[in-house]
Protein backbone atom coordinates (compact mmCIF):
# COMPACT_ATOMS: atom_id res chain seq x y z
CA UNK A 1 0.00 0.00 0.00
CA UNK A 2 2.65 2.40 1.34
CA UNK A 3 4.87 1.61 -2.19
CA UNK A 4 1.60 2.16 -4.18
CA UNK A 5 1.29 5.49 -2.77
CA UNK A 6 4.68 6.39 -3.00
CA UNK A 7 4.68 5.95 -6.83
CA UNK A 8 1.06 7.42 -7.13
CA UNK A 9 2.75 10.99 -5.37
CA UNK A 10 6.00 10.72 -7.26
CA UNK A 11 3.75 10.26 -10.75
CA UNK A 12 1.62 13.22 -8.93
CA UNK A 13 4.40 15.64 -8.58
CA UNK A 14 5.56 15.11 -12.19
CA UNK A 15 1.98 15.70 -13.96
CA UNK A 16 1.71 18.52 -11.72
CA UNK A 17 5.27 19.92 -12.82
CA UNK A 18 3.96 19.41 -16.47
CA UNK A 19 0.86 21.21 -15.87
CA UNK A 20 2.88 24.06 -14.65
CA UNK A 21 5.07 24.43 -17.29
CA UNK A 22 2.01 23.78 -19.56
CA UNK A 23 0.30 26.88 -17.81
CA UNK A 24 3.28 29.07 -17.67
CA UNK A 25 3.74 28.65 -21.72
CA UNK A 26 0.41 29.41 -22.17
CA UNK A 27 1.19 32.79 -19.94
CA UNK A 28 4.23 32.87 -22.50
CA UNK A 29 2.03 32.76 -25.60
CA UNK A 30 -0.13 35.18 -24.66
CA UNK A 31 2.68 37.63 -23.46
CA UNK A 32 4.27 36.80 -27.05
CA UNK A 33 1.50 37.47 -28.93
CA UNK A 34 -0.24 40.36 -26.76
CA UNK A 35 1.83 41.68 -24.95
CA UNK A 36 0.98 44.44 -21.74
CA UNK A 37 -1.52 45.65 -24.31
CA UNK A 38 -5.33 45.88 -23.52
CA UNK A 39 -6.20 42.98 -25.46
CA UNK A 40 -3.88 41.19 -23.02
CA UNK A 41 -5.84 43.05 -20.47
CA UNK A 42 -9.31 42.11 -21.46
CA UNK A 43 -8.22 38.34 -21.93
CA UNK A 44 -6.90 37.72 -18.43
CA UNK A 45 -9.74 40.01 -16.89
CA UNK A 46 -12.62 38.27 -18.58
CA UNK A 47 -10.87 34.83 -17.52
CA UNK A 48 -11.51 35.88 -14.05
CA UNK A 49 -15.31 35.10 -13.08
CA UNK A 50 -15.49 31.95 -15.09
CA UNK A 51 -12.27 30.97 -13.55
CA UNK A 52 -13.95 30.91 -10.42
CA UNK A 53 -16.43 29.35 -10.94
CA UNK A 54 -14.02 26.43 -12.60
CA UNK A 55 -12.04 26.18 -9.62
CA UNK A 56 -15.85 26.15 -7.60
CA UNK A 57 -16.44 22.88 -9.02
CA UNK A 58 -12.55 21.45 -9.36
CA UNK A 59 -11.26 22.15 -6.51
CA UNK A 60 -14.28 21.88 -4.37
CA UNK A 61 -15.49 18.86 -6.00
CA UNK A 62 -12.16 17.04 -5.06
CA UNK A 63 -12.16 18.14 -1.25
CA UNK A 64 -15.96 17.27 -1.10
CA UNK A 65 -16.37 14.16 -3.11
CA UNK A 66 -13.33 12.19 -2.04
CA UNK A 67 -13.84 11.54 2.04
CA UNK A 68 -17.72 10.92 0.80
CA UNK A 69 -16.74 8.66 -1.98
CA UNK A 70 -14.80 6.41 0.13
CA UNK A 71 -17.22 6.42 3.26
CA UNK A 72 -19.83 5.24 0.44
CA UNK A 73 -17.36 2.86 -1.17
CA UNK A 74 -16.76 1.43 1.89
CA UNK A 75 -20.84 0.98 2.26
CA UNK A 76 -21.27 -0.67 -1.24
CA UNK A 77 -22.85 2.28 -2.42
CA UNK A 78 -19.88 3.28 -4.42
CA UNK A 79 -21.26 3.24 -8.11
CA UNK A 80 -24.43 4.53 -7.39
CA UNK A 81 -22.97 7.49 -5.41
CA UNK A 82 -20.47 8.70 -8.00
CA UNK A 83 -23.36 8.28 -10.48
CA UNK A 84 -25.93 10.69 -8.63
CA UNK A 85 -23.28 13.16 -8.04
CA UNK A 86 -21.92 13.18 -11.59
CA UNK A 87 -25.74 13.52 -13.05
CA UNK A 88 -26.16 16.64 -10.52
CA UNK A 89 -23.20 18.33 -10.92
CA UNK A 90 -23.83 18.04 -14.97
CA UNK A 91 -27.68 19.32 -14.58
CA UNK A 92 -26.73 22.40 -12.07
CA UNK A 93 -23.24 23.23 -14.04
CA UNK A 94 -25.25 23.50 -17.59
CA UNK A 95 -27.75 25.61 -15.39
CA UNK A 96 -24.95 27.99 -14.44
CA UNK A 97 -23.40 27.67 -18.01
CA UNK A 98 -26.71 29.67 -19.39
CA UNK A 99 -26.72 32.36 -16.46
CA UNK A 100 -22.85 33.41 -16.70
CA UNK A 101 -23.39 33.64 -20.84
CA UNK A 102 -26.77 35.92 -20.53
CA UNK A 103 -24.84 38.00 -17.78
CA UNK A 104 -21.58 38.27 -19.39
CA UNK A 105 -22.47 41.66 -21.41
CA UNK A 106 -23.75 43.44 -18.62
CA UNK A 107 -20.97 41.70 -16.33
CA UNK A 108 -17.85 43.04 -17.89
CA UNK A 109 -18.88 46.76 -18.61
CA UNK A 110 -19.74 47.12 -14.78
CA UNK A 111 -16.65 45.14 -13.42
CA UNK A 112 -14.10 47.56 -15.87
CA UNK A 113 -15.44 50.56 -16.86
CA UNK A 114 -12.24 52.36 -17.57
CA UNK A 115 -11.51 49.68 -19.86
CA UNK A 116 -12.09 51.07 -23.79
CA UNK A 117 -14.52 49.97 -26.08
CA UNK A 118 -12.60 47.18 -27.68
CA UNK A 119 -11.05 46.43 -24.39
CA UNK A 120 -15.01 45.74 -23.46
CA UNK A 121 -15.86 44.08 -26.60
CA UNK A 122 -12.83 40.95 -26.32
CA UNK A 123 -14.37 40.74 -22.26
CA UNK A 124 -17.35 40.04 -23.18
CA UNK A 125 -17.00 37.36 -25.92
CA UNK A 126 -14.19 35.75 -23.98
CA UNK A 127 -16.54 35.54 -20.79
CA UNK A 128 -19.75 34.30 -22.74
CA UNK A 129 -17.05 31.48 -24.63
CA UNK A 130 -15.78 30.60 -21.14
CA UNK A 131 -19.08 30.22 -19.83
CA UNK A 132 -19.70 28.08 -22.64
CA UNK A 133 -17.13 25.20 -20.77
CA UNK A 134 -18.77 25.07 -17.45
CA UNK A 135 -21.02 22.44 -18.29
CA UNK A 136 -18.29 19.95 -19.48
CA UNK A 137 -16.03 21.61 -16.41
CA UNK A 138 -18.75 20.25 -14.13
CA UNK A 139 -18.52 16.59 -15.38
CA UNK A 140 -14.86 16.66 -15.79
CA UNK A 141 -14.83 17.84 -12.20
CA UNK A 142 -16.39 14.52 -10.47
CA UNK A 143 -14.32 12.64 -12.50
CA UNK A 144 -11.03 14.01 -11.22
CA UNK A 145 -12.33 13.80 -7.68
CA UNK A 146 -12.74 10.08 -8.24
CA UNK A 147 -9.46 9.53 -9.80
CA UNK A 148 -8.20 11.40 -6.63
CA UNK A 149 -10.24 9.20 -4.42
CA UNK A 150 -8.88 6.14 -5.56
CA UNK A 151 -4.94 7.97 -5.47
CA UNK A 152 -4.38 7.98 -9.03
CA UNK A 153 -3.24 11.90 -8.77
CA UNK A 154 -1.54 12.23 -12.16
CA UNK A 155 -4.67 11.39 -13.71
CA UNK A 156 -6.63 14.20 -12.87
CA UNK A 157 -3.37 16.40 -13.73
CA UNK A 158 -2.87 15.02 -17.48
CA UNK A 159 -6.96 15.99 -17.71
CA UNK A 160 -5.94 19.54 -16.91
CA UNK A 161 -3.08 19.47 -19.10
CA UNK A 162 -4.93 18.72 -22.26
CA UNK A 163 -7.18 21.88 -22.09
CA UNK A 164 -3.81 24.20 -21.38
CA UNK A 165 -2.37 22.20 -24.79
CA UNK A 166 -5.64 22.67 -26.73
CA UNK A 167 -5.51 26.52 -25.63
CA UNK A 168 -1.73 27.18 -26.89
CA UNK A 169 -2.37 25.24 -30.02
CA UNK A 170 -5.23 27.62 -31.08
CA UNK A 171 -3.08 30.14 -29.95
CA UNK A 172 -0.21 29.19 -32.53
CA UNK A 173 -2.68 28.48 -35.07
CA UNK A 174 -5.21 31.41 -35.14
CA UNK A 175 -3.88 34.05 -32.99
CA UNK A 176 -3.10 36.08 -35.67
CA UNK A 177 -6.39 36.14 -37.41
CA UNK A 178 -8.70 36.42 -34.23
CA UNK A 179 -6.79 37.14 -31.68
CA UNK A 180 -7.27 36.51 -27.85
CA UNK A 181 -10.76 35.01 -28.81
CA UNK A 182 -7.88 31.82 -29.90
CA UNK A 183 -7.15 30.96 -26.39
CA UNK A 184 -10.93 31.11 -25.12
CA UNK A 185 -11.99 28.80 -28.23
CA UNK A 186 -9.02 26.72 -27.58
CA UNK A 187 -10.05 26.14 -23.86
CA UNK A 188 -13.58 25.10 -24.63
CA UNK A 189 -12.58 22.65 -27.35
CA UNK A 190 -10.23 21.95 -24.47
CA UNK A 191 -12.64 20.56 -21.84
CA UNK A 192 -14.04 18.91 -24.32
CA UNK A 193 -11.37 16.19 -25.09
CA UNK A 194 -10.28 16.34 -21.58
CA UNK A 195 -13.97 14.78 -20.63
CA UNK A 196 -13.58 12.51 -23.45
CA UNK A 197 -9.96 11.19 -21.99
CA UNK A 198 -11.83 10.74 -18.81
CA UNK A 199 -14.65 8.52 -19.74
CA UNK A 200 -12.79 6.55 -21.82
CA UNK A 201 -10.84 5.24 -18.80
CA UNK A 202 -14.14 4.99 -16.87
CA UNK A 203 -16.76 3.75 -18.58
CA UNK A 204 -15.54 0.41 -18.90
CA UNK A 205 -14.51 -0.19 -15.49
CA UNK A 206 -17.94 0.38 -15.11
CA UNK A 207 -17.55 2.17 -11.77
CA UNK A 208 -20.48 4.61 -12.19
CA UNK A 209 -23.99 3.77 -12.48
CA UNK A 210 -25.78 6.78 -14.45
CA UNK A 211 -29.04 4.67 -15.69
CA UNK A 212 -30.72 5.70 -12.30
CA UNK A 213 -32.86 8.84 -12.10
CA UNK A 214 -31.17 11.24 -10.26
CA UNK A 215 -32.11 11.17 -6.76
CA UNK A 216 -32.24 14.93 -5.72
CA UNK A 217 -32.34 14.30 -1.83
CA UNK A 218 -29.34 12.49 -2.07
CA UNK A 219 -27.78 14.89 -4.79
CA UNK A 220 -28.59 17.83 -2.33
CA UNK A 221 -26.96 15.54 0.78
CA UNK A 222 -24.11 15.91 -1.38
CA UNK A 223 -24.12 19.45 -2.10
CA UNK A 224 -24.73 20.53 1.36
CA UNK A 225 -20.92 19.29 2.09
CA UNK A 226 -19.54 20.68 -1.16
CA UNK A 227 -21.21 24.39 -1.11
CA UNK A 228 -19.14 24.98 2.03
CA UNK A 229 -15.89 23.68 0.40
CA UNK A 230 -16.12 25.27 -3.22
CA UNK A 231 -17.42 28.31 -1.83
CA UNK A 232 -14.40 28.76 0.25
CA UNK A 233 -12.57 28.14 -3.18
CA UNK A 234 -14.91 30.62 -5.25
CA UNK A 235 -14.02 33.37 -2.18
CA UNK A 236 -9.99 33.00 -3.02
CA UNK A 237 -11.22 33.74 -6.50
CA UNK A 238 -13.14 36.63 -5.33
CA UNK A 239 -10.15 37.86 -3.81
CA UNK A 240 -8.50 37.24 -7.35
CA UNK A 241 -11.30 39.37 -8.72
CA UNK A 242 -11.09 42.17 -6.18
CA UNK A 243 -7.31 42.53 -7.47
CA UNK A 244 -8.08 42.21 -10.99
CA UNK A 245 -10.61 45.03 -11.04
CA UNK A 246 -8.70 47.22 -8.62
CA UNK A 247 -5.47 46.76 -11.54
CA UNK A 248 -8.36 47.68 -13.88
CA UNK A 249 -8.18 51.21 -12.72
CA UNK A 250 -4.25 51.28 -12.89
CA UNK A 251 -3.97 52.39 -16.70
CA UNK A 252 -3.23 49.26 -19.46
CA UNK A 253 -0.78 46.62 -18.46
CA UNK A 254 -1.69 46.56 -14.93
CA UNK A 255 -3.84 43.33 -15.34
CA UNK A 256 -1.05 42.09 -17.53
CA UNK A 257 1.29 42.52 -14.68
CA UNK A 258 -0.75 41.42 -11.99
CA UNK A 259 -1.33 37.88 -13.87
CA UNK A 260 1.44 36.82 -14.79
CA UNK A 261 3.70 37.73 -11.69
CA UNK A 262 1.05 35.85 -9.56
CA UNK A 263 1.18 32.82 -11.99
CA UNK A 264 4.92 32.95 -11.82
CA UNK A 265 5.76 33.46 -8.05
CA UNK A 266 2.77 31.20 -6.98
CA UNK A 267 3.64 28.33 -9.51
CA UNK A 268 5.61 27.06 -5.89
CA UNK A 269 2.20 26.55 -4.19
CA UNK A 270 0.76 25.65 -7.25
CA UNK A 271 3.55 22.57 -7.88
CA UNK A 272 4.23 21.52 -4.43
CA UNK A 273 1.57 23.20 -1.74
CA UNK A 274 -1.09 22.06 -3.87
CA UNK A 275 0.33 18.61 -4.24
CA UNK A 276 1.51 17.72 -0.29
CA UNK A 277 -1.62 19.18 0.24
CA UNK A 278 -3.63 16.65 -1.75
CA UNK A 279 -1.30 13.02 -1.11
CA UNK A 280 -2.15 14.12 2.56
CA UNK A 281 -5.99 14.18 2.33
CA UNK A 282 -6.49 10.49 1.62
CA UNK A 283 -4.68 9.94 4.52
CA UNK A 284 -5.74 11.80 7.10
CA UNK A 285 -9.87 10.71 5.59
CA UNK A 286 -8.62 7.37 7.18
CA UNK A 287 -7.19 8.58 10.06
CA UNK A 288 -10.80 10.43 10.55
CA UNK A 289 -12.41 7.39 9.70
CA UNK A 290 -10.93 4.99 11.79
CA UNK A 291 -11.81 7.53 14.87
CA UNK A 292 -7.58 8.20 14.96
CA UNK A 293 -6.95 12.24 16.29
CA UNK A 294 -3.25 11.64 17.23
CA UNK A 295 -2.66 10.31 13.93
CA UNK A 296 -4.62 12.92 12.41
CA UNK A 297 -2.62 15.56 13.93
CA UNK A 298 1.05 14.12 12.88
CA UNK A 299 -0.51 13.84 9.49
CA UNK A 300 -1.26 17.76 9.59
CA UNK A 301 2.24 18.88 11.52
CA UNK A 302 3.86 16.58 8.90
CA UNK A 303 2.02 18.54 5.90
CA UNK A 304 3.17 21.82 7.09
CA UNK A 305 7.13 20.92 7.74
CA UNK A 306 7.20 19.15 4.87
CA UNK A 307 5.65 22.18 2.89
CA UNK A 308 7.57 25.04 4.64
CA UNK A 309 10.67 23.40 4.18
CA UNK A 310 9.87 22.33 -0.11
CA UNK A 311 8.52 26.15 -0.43
CA UNK A 312 10.48 28.49 1.67
CA UNK A 313 13.91 27.79 -0.47
CA UNK A 314 11.74 27.59 -3.56
CA UNK A 315 10.33 31.12 -3.06
CA UNK A 316 13.68 32.58 -1.41
CA UNK A 317 14.87 31.50 -4.95
CA UNK A 318 12.75 32.13 -6.98
CA UNK A 319 12.76 36.04 -5.31
CA UNK A 320 16.51 36.27 -5.73
CA UNK A 321 16.40 34.99 -9.47
CA UNK A 322 13.02 37.25 -10.49
CA UNK A 323 14.36 39.47 -12.91
CA UNK A 324 16.19 36.41 -14.90
CA UNK A 325 13.11 34.75 -14.49
CA UNK A 326 10.67 37.28 -16.03
CA UNK A 327 13.06 38.15 -18.92
CA UNK A 328 13.67 34.09 -19.80
CA UNK A 329 10.21 33.34 -20.01
CA UNK A 330 8.28 36.71 -21.23
CA UNK A 331 10.89 39.26 -22.94
CA UNK A 332 9.95 38.27 -26.50
CA UNK A 333 7.33 39.36 -29.03
CA UNK A 334 5.40 42.21 -27.92
CA UNK A 335 6.68 41.64 -24.68
CA UNK A 336 8.93 44.74 -24.10
CA UNK A 337 11.94 45.41 -21.44
CA UNK A 338 9.47 48.09 -19.68
CA UNK A 339 7.20 45.11 -18.99
CA UNK A 340 9.90 42.97 -17.77
CA UNK A 341 10.92 45.97 -15.16
CA UNK A 342 7.02 46.23 -14.21
CA UNK A 343 5.93 42.44 -13.96
CA UNK A 344 9.88 41.94 -11.57
CA UNK A 345 8.41 44.53 -9.16
CA UNK A 346 4.89 43.30 -8.87
CA UNK A 347 6.01 39.85 -8.62
CA UNK A 348 8.64 40.73 -5.05
CA UNK A 349 5.21 41.91 -3.33
CA UNK A 350 3.33 37.98 -3.36
CA UNK A 351 5.96 36.59 -1.74
CA UNK A 352 4.02 36.78 1.45
CA UNK A 353 0.51 35.67 -0.76
CA UNK A 354 2.36 32.33 -1.78
CA UNK A 355 4.03 31.11 1.17
CA UNK A 356 0.87 31.74 3.59
CA UNK A 357 -1.48 30.34 1.31
CA UNK A 358 0.67 27.45 0.42
CA UNK A 359 0.78 26.32 4.41
CA UNK A 360 -3.19 27.09 4.70
CA UNK A 361 -3.54 24.42 2.28
CA UNK A 362 -2.62 21.65 4.81
CA UNK A 363 -4.74 23.32 7.04
CA UNK A 364 -7.46 22.95 4.97
CA UNK A 365 -7.07 19.52 4.03
CA UNK A 366 -7.74 18.69 7.69
CA UNK A 367 -10.88 21.29 7.74
CA UNK A 368 -12.59 19.49 4.91
CA UNK A 369 -11.64 15.88 6.23
CA UNK A 370 -13.40 16.73 9.42
CA UNK A 371 -16.58 17.84 7.01
CA UNK A 372 -15.98 21.35 8.80
CA UNK A 373 -15.60 23.11 5.67
CA UNK A 374 -18.38 26.15 6.84
CA UNK A 375 -15.81 27.51 9.76
CA UNK A 376 -13.78 27.72 6.66
CA UNK A 377 -15.94 29.69 4.53
CA UNK A 378 -17.11 32.35 7.41
CA UNK A 379 -13.12 33.04 7.78
CA UNK A 380 -12.83 33.24 3.62
CA UNK A 381 -15.74 35.74 3.61
CA UNK A 382 -14.36 38.14 6.48
CA UNK A 383 -10.98 37.98 3.94
CA UNK A 384 -13.06 39.43 1.25
CA UNK A 385 -13.64 42.67 3.29
CA UNK A 386 -10.07 42.68 4.06
CA UNK A 387 -8.68 42.53 0.93
CA UNK A 388 -11.32 45.30 -0.11
CA UNK A 389 -9.67 47.29 2.58
CA UNK A 390 -5.92 46.44 2.00
CA UNK A 391 -6.36 47.10 -1.59
CA UNK A 392 -8.24 50.55 -1.64
CA UNK A 393 -5.40 51.39 1.26
CA UNK A 394 -2.42 49.89 -0.76
CA UNK A 395 -3.77 50.83 -4.38
CA UNK A 396 -3.98 54.47 -3.54
CA UNK A 397 -0.65 54.24 -1.90
CA UNK A 398 1.69 52.18 -4.53
CA UNK A 399 -0.55 52.22 -7.33
CA UNK A 400 -0.89 48.52 -9.02
CA UNK A 401 2.02 47.03 -6.53
CA UNK A 402 -0.33 47.51 -3.82
CA UNK A 403 -2.23 44.80 -5.54
CA UNK A 404 0.20 42.22 -4.37
CA UNK A 405 0.81 43.69 -1.31
CA UNK A 406 -2.44 43.69 -0.12
CA UNK A 407 -2.82 39.81 -0.99
CA UNK A 408 -0.12 39.02 1.12
CA UNK A 409 -1.12 41.06 3.88
CA UNK A 410 -4.36 39.68 3.83
CA UNK A 411 -2.98 35.71 3.41
CA UNK A 412 -1.24 36.63 6.78
CA UNK A 413 -4.16 36.97 8.64
CA UNK A 414 -6.49 34.60 6.47
CA UNK A 415 -3.91 31.84 7.58
CA UNK A 416 -4.13 33.05 11.19
CA UNK A 417 -7.15 32.99 11.74
CA UNK A 418 -7.62 29.36 10.15
CA UNK A 419 -4.77 28.56 12.50
CA UNK A 420 -6.48 29.15 15.53
CA UNK A 421 -9.54 27.89 14.88
CA UNK A 422 -7.99 24.56 13.75
CA UNK A 423 -5.92 23.85 16.96
CA UNK A 424 -9.07 24.41 19.20
CA UNK A 425 -11.34 22.20 16.67
CA UNK A 426 -7.94 19.28 17.21
CA UNK A 427 -7.55 19.88 20.60
CA UNK A 428 -3.67 21.29 19.90
CA UNK A 429 -0.38 20.90 17.49
CA UNK A 430 2.76 20.40 18.37
CA UNK A 431 3.66 23.81 18.19
CA UNK A 432 7.28 22.83 19.98
CA UNK A 433 7.93 20.53 17.10
CA UNK A 434 6.89 23.25 14.59
CA UNK A 435 8.63 26.31 15.60
CA UNK A 436 12.13 23.93 16.06
CA UNK A 437 11.91 23.00 12.58
CA UNK A 438 10.63 25.66 11.28
CA UNK A 439 13.59 27.80 12.57
CA UNK A 440 15.93 25.29 11.26
CA UNK A 441 14.49 25.98 7.95
CA UNK A 442 14.50 29.30 7.69
CA UNK A 443 18.28 29.37 9.22
CA UNK A 444 19.13 26.96 5.89
CA UNK A 445 17.42 29.34 3.73
CA UNK A 446 19.11 32.47 4.99
CA UNK A 447 22.61 30.03 4.51
CA UNK A 448 21.18 29.17 0.78
CA UNK A 449 20.26 33.29 0.26
CA UNK A 450 23.79 34.00 1.32
CA UNK A 451 25.76 31.82 -1.34
CA UNK A 452 23.30 32.56 -4.21
CA UNK A 453 23.85 36.47 -3.60
CA UNK A 454 27.42 36.08 -3.63
CA UNK A 455 27.70 34.35 -6.60
CA UNK A 456 25.68 36.65 -8.50
CA UNK A 457 27.92 39.25 -7.74
CA UNK A 458 30.74 36.98 -9.94
CA UNK A 459 28.43 35.92 -12.90
CA UNK A 460 26.38 39.15 -13.77
CA UNK A 461 28.24 38.99 -17.12
CA UNK A 462 27.14 35.32 -17.80
CA UNK A 463 24.22 34.96 -19.98
CA UNK A 464 21.10 34.40 -18.51
CA UNK A 465 20.08 31.45 -18.81
CA UNK A 466 23.26 29.63 -17.28
CA UNK A 467 23.29 32.73 -14.45
CA UNK A 468 20.02 30.35 -13.65
CA UNK A 469 21.32 27.20 -13.93
CA UNK A 470 24.42 27.81 -11.57
CA UNK A 471 21.92 29.41 -8.90
CA UNK A 472 20.14 26.75 -8.49
CA UNK A 473 22.08 24.48 -8.52
CA UNK A 474 24.55 26.26 -5.87
CA UNK A 475 21.42 27.15 -4.27
CA UNK A 476 20.14 23.49 -3.94
CA UNK A 477 22.79 22.20 -2.65
CA UNK A 478 24.35 24.84 0.08
CA UNK A 479 20.36 24.22 1.42
CA UNK A 480 20.23 20.82 1.78
CA UNK A 481 23.50 20.97 3.02
CA UNK A 482 22.38 23.32 5.29
CA UNK A 483 19.41 21.35 6.76
CA UNK A 484 21.36 18.27 7.13
CA UNK A 485 23.48 19.92 9.45
CA UNK A 486 20.72 21.38 11.67
CA UNK A 487 19.23 18.00 12.02
CA UNK A 488 16.09 19.44 10.21
CA UNK A 489 13.00 16.79 10.90
CA UNK A 490 11.46 17.66 7.54
CA UNK A 491 14.57 17.22 5.84
CA UNK A 492 15.86 13.96 7.52
CA UNK A 493 11.99 12.49 6.92
CA UNK A 494 12.55 12.82 3.18
CA UNK A 495 15.85 11.67 3.45
CA UNK A 496 15.02 8.72 4.85
CA UNK A 497 11.97 7.95 2.38
CA UNK A 498 14.17 8.61 -0.37
CA UNK A 499 17.12 6.27 0.66
CA UNK A 500 14.25 3.20 1.82
CA UNK A 501 12.69 3.19 -1.34
CA UNK A 502 16.52 3.12 -3.31
CA UNK A 503 17.07 0.34 -0.79
CA UNK A 504 14.15 -1.67 -1.67
CA UNK A 505 13.94 -1.03 -5.48
CA UNK A 506 17.52 -2.44 -5.30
Amino acid sequence: MKSKLGLASILFIGATLLLKVSGLIRDMVIAYYFGDSYVADAYLAAFIIPNMLILFMTNGMKNALVPSYIESVEENKGKRYLGQVFKGTLVLAFILSVIGMLIAPVLMPLLYPNFSEEATQIATWVTIIFFACISFVGMNSVLEAFFDAESKFSLSIVSQIIVILSSIGAAFLFANQIGAYSLALGYLAGTILSLIFKLFLVVPRKVMDVKQKIDWPEVKQFYWIFLPVGLTVAVGQVNLMVGTIFAGYQGEGAVTYINYAKNLVHMPQAIFGVTIATIIFPLLSKAVTANDNDQFKKGIEKGLTTMYLVLLPSVIGMMLLMPNLIELFYERGAFSNEATTATTQVAYFYFGSVVFFSLNNVINKGFYTMKKGHLILMISIGSIALNVLFNFLFAEWLGYLGIPLAASVMALFYTGACLIVFVKLVGGLDFKYLTIDYLKITLSVAAMSGAVIGIQQLITDWPNIVQIITVAVIGGVVFAAAAFILKTHAFLFLLRNVTKRKGEGS
